[in-house]
């Protein structure tokens, strides 16, 4: 593979790895807002929902993130 292949692996892999870290983050303000789920409103299923969806695609953007960086290095 050419150098800017390599290149562009490397950028979708860093931008995959942002996406992770805002999932993340997104997953850690969920609980503090609720107070760990405590604190949710009567009509607040979304919160449930979002605490399950949040780390599950936190997770997944993370590994793909990690597998483009390695395979990239492979590729180099």
């Amino acid at each position: 593979m050419g150098g800017v292949t390599v290149i562009f692996m490397r950028l979708v892999s860093v931008a995959l790895g942002c996406v992770s870290a805002f999932f993340a983050f997104y997953t850690v303000r969920l609980l503090v807002v609720t107070h760990f789920l405590q604190q949710v409103r009567s009509n607040g299923h979304g919160a449930y929902i979002g605490a399950v969806a949040f780390p599950v695609i936190a997770i997944a953007f993370g590994w793909a993130a990690v597998v483009l960086w390695r395979r990239a290095g492979r590729a180099h």
